[in-house]
């Protein structure tokens, strides 16, 4: 039999195998053990399991050795929940067991994910006395490590009489692959402080733990190390490594120099352009792979799926594509199973979400990774719905989603407003379980999104290890939902808690500040800001500039946009509304003005900014010309145009000509616009209007209590009772409440709210005293209360009541 063991090494085709098989048979050498489970092996190793499992049938009482020649056929091919039952077959068959199928089934354990088993086989291998052979107890470490166990791991391995140098690199391994870099480092010293000599497997996982840390100087001992051991490097895996390392420790130097002295081979490229691409630096990536193709090296599936990601970092769409051509030329991974969610990508980051599609299409065996590369393409580009869509396909498939996949679909839940099939996601990451931070972040992304916002801070307040983005998630959300006080508090608790604060969690408190027009807590922020050392850019700059705009500080203002060494269109639309909303037209013109003669294209915002201060200063004729200048930018007007331009006529007087714009729209007035002419018929009292408006504003349906409010309150002013009432009545009729308002001071840093009525103050009786005696006065100074002008509701109609009008108690609280 000895003498047929070349013959199956040289068996390089399946049809070879298959005729030396025809041979064993015809010379009735297939029933010796030793060919049989040759053939098992062979078969296997060529990927015909089928076959293999044939061989070893045709046996009636297999040996143990050729159980476990089967059972590590199965675990080569990933077939691991097969060699898990093939186990438990034998272990009812076979009386005698070796020690040769265990370390097999281990690793079928940990390819399956069953710890439970894991267990089992582990108190089978102490039973059968196992447990001392070095192998096994290698392989019982590899277990435990790829499940992330490293407690019963390093139980193995201190129990162990003799450690040689593959279960001390078994163990470094499997605490630097579970995150525990420095632990492994820390073992590495005592493999050698203990006279092991570590060899290049060791210096694999060694060299990732530095990289992991980005730890320099450790690194560069490890490389002198190696270098002065000889440690072999024969297949360029430890160099590829020492490469990526240095890169990954900041010294991208060391990584080219080495790059240099190493024989150059496919992995050796891909790890260069890997380090360049990590760097940012693309356009290096791009060089090294076009001289490694003028080198006639040989790209591999993970040289391109590098060199896509070079030209994503790029946005280089044409070089894309020429890859793209390249790799369907060359045939190589021609079923994108591999090279997919790269080329998804390229075209996400190129905007070319139908270029994703046809692209994920294309893929024969879609992973998990490829339904979350779409998802999140649809999700973050503006197509929430087909994000939906394809959640639900993916469902409907029974591929059962990651923390990626579930952030990615509520991403795209916030961003459509679809609270239902959120809370539906969230139902099921509570049943099952599955959360961590990514998810928890997202789903407190979706409840803000959707106007939830309490219920988001009811996630939040049940994490208990909040990292920056969850409390930038949460900051973020009450500041967009309109509770800027709530966002301030959060922010301060971060600040007294001494937590880690980045650009988002300033920017976020500085839009909140901007809200409630909270100057001193704003100074304070761009203070805490500067001392904290997070460098500013030219979002922080906006949003500083707009926040002392709309605070009155406008001196402030126009001192941080004067500072910022970019401006770009939102940042001067910025500083345009703040000279408008404090009725400077004059500056506002001229800032518009600078920003033309700089080539800078105004957008929609822009002119939003500078009509809106022409209808502040009732310049009726500066607004005219801008709303003209809009189309000459190629800009159509839309609603809130229009809305600005109606309200400057109205307030103007000119009420017909507002009348006649509202007409020339390409498209329905909404709310907004006849709100506005109401509120011009208001002012100068054209009672004729007023039902032509009530009657448009009834036909669009609006749910803004506002608008019937304003209405309800010029019949008033008129007298005009039963319309009055009938207002009145339609509202309850239609489930309108009207929200009631309030007014904010702030003093002595702190922000005081008031509402009609409100006896929340500690100094409420103080307050409202002041106010009797100065009616009082005033009305001895023949002044009377107009209850007319406050006319909302027909409860507060009484003097009395008038007096504890919320704006008036802010003022008196100064």
């Amino acid at each position: 039999m000895t003498l047929y063991m070349p013959l199956f090494r040289s068996c390089s085709t399946r049809r070879a195998l298959s005729q030396l098989h025809a041979h064993l048979f015809v010379t009735q050498l297939h029933r010796n053990p030793l060919a049989s489970t040759k053939l098992i092996e062979s078969y296997a190793q060529m990927g015909s399991l089928e076959s293999a499992r044939l061989v070893f049938e045709s046996f009636s009482r297999p040996d143990s050795f050729m159980w476990g020649v089967l059972i590590k056929c199965y675990v080569w091919n990933s077939f691991f929940e097969e060699a898990i039952s093939l186990y438990y077959q034998m272990m009812y068959k076979q009386a005698q067991i070796s020690s040769f199928i265990f370390p097999s089934i281990l690793r079928a354990c940990s390819g399956f994910g069953d710890l439970g088993i894991g267990g089992k086989v582990h108190g089978r291998i102490i039973k059968f006395g196992f447990d001392t052979d070095a192998v096994v107890e290698t392989s019982l470490l590899n277990m435990y490590g790829e499940m992330g166990c490293l407690d019963d791991a390093r139980k193995v391995f201190d129990g162990m009489l003799i450690r040689d140098v593959v279960s001390w690199s078994s163990t470094i391994s499997s605490y630097v692959q579970n995150g525990q870099a420095s632990e492994g480092l820390g073992i590495f010293r005592c493999m050698v402080a203990e006279g092991v000599e570590p060899d290049s497997v060791t210096m694999l996982s060694v060299a990732e733990a530095c990289a992991e840390l980005g730890f320099l100087r450790p690194a560069r001992s490890v490389h002198g190390h190696v270098v002065r051991m000889e440690i072999e490097k024969s297949d360029g895996s430890l160099d590829n490594s020492l490469i990526v390392m240095y890169s990954k420790c900041g010294d991208l130097c060391s990584s080219e120099k080495l790059f240099q002295n190493v024989t150059h081979q496919s992995t050796s490229w891909t790890a260069m352009i890997s380090c360049y691409n990590q760097s940012g630096c693309f356009r290096e990536a791009v060089a090294i792979f076009v001289e490694m193709l003028e080198a006639e090296a040989v790209p591999n599936s993970l040289t391109m799926t590098a060199i896509l990601c070079s030209c994503a970092g790029l946005g280089w769409l044409r070089g894309g594509k020429s890859v793209h051509s390249f790799v369907l030329r060359k045939a190589i991974d021609p079923d994108f199973d591999f090279l997919g969610p790269a080329l998804i990508e390229l075209y996400a980051d190129c905007w070319k979400v139908r270029d994703c599609e046809k692209v994920f299409d294309r893929i024969r065996e879609k992973s998990i990774l490829s339904w979350n590369m779409l998802i999140s393409v649809y999700a973050q580009r503006g197509v929430p719905n087909d994000a939906l869509i394809l959640f639900a396909q993916m469902h409907k498939q029974g591929i059962f989603p990651d923390s990626f996949a579930l952030a990615s679909v509520l991403s795209a839940c916030g961003n459509v407003g679809f609270s239902q099939l959120g809370h539906q996601i969230h139902g099921h990451v509570m049943k099952t379980g599955f959360s961590n931070e990514f998810v928890e972040n997202s789903l407190i992304y979706m409840y803000s999104k959707c106007g939830f916002v309490y219920s988001a801070y009811k996630i939040f307040d049940k994490i208990q290890h909040r990292g920056v983005v969850t409390w930038n998630s949460m900051i973020c959300g009450f500041s967009q939902n309109g509770n800027s006080l709530e966002a301030v508090s959060l922010f301060d608790q971060m600040y007294s808690n001494n937590l880690e604060m980045d650009k988002v969690t300033f920017l976020s408190v500085i839009q909140a500040c901007s809200h409630l027009g909270y100057l001193e807590k704003g100074k304070w922020v761009h203070h805490k800001l500067i001392t904290c050392g997070v460098r500013k850019d030219i979002y922080i700059d906006t949003a500083l500039t707009d926040m002392y705009a709309k605070c009155g500080d406008l001196w402030m203002a126009q001192g941080v946009f004067d500072s910022m060494l970019e401006r770009s269109v939102v940042s001067w639309s910025a500083m345009i509304a703040g000279y408008g909303m404090h009725g400077q037209i004059n500056a506002a013109t001229s800032l518009f003005t600078q920003m033309i003669e700089l080539g800078i294209k105004p957008n929609e915002v822009t002119f939003m900014n500078i009509l809106s201060a022409c209808s502040h200063a009732g310049s009726v004729e500066g607004g005219k010309l801008y709303f003209n200048l809009m189309r000459e930018f190629g800009i159509e007007p839309n609603s809130e145009h229009f809305s600005c331009m109606v309200d400057l006529l109205s307030r103007a007087g000119d009420l017909n000509g507002a009348y006649r714009i509202i007409n020339s729209m390409p498209f329905h007035a909404d709310a907004s616009i006849w709100g506005a002419l109401l509120n011009g018929c208001r002012i100068h009292h054209r009672m004729d209007m007023i039902r032509s408006i009530q009657k448009n504003l009834l036909d669009i349906d609006t749910d803004d209590t506002g608008y019937y409010t304003l209405l309800s309150n010029i019949y008033a002013e008129g007298g005009n009772w039963d319309e009055f009432e009938k207002v009145r009545s339609n509202m309850k009729s239609i489930g309108l409440i009207k929200i009631p308002g309030y007014s904010a001071i702030e003093i002595g840093k702190k922000i005081y709210r008031f509402g009609a009525g409100d006896a929340s103050h500690s100094q409420t009786k103080e307050i409202y005293r002041f106010l009797e005696d100065f009616q009082r006065l005033a009305q001895e100074e023949g002044y009377k209360v107009e209850s007319d002008s406050f006319m909302t509701d027909i409860s507060e109609f009484t003097e009395g009541n008038i007096c504890y009008k919320s704006q008036q108690a802010a003022r008196n609280c100064i």
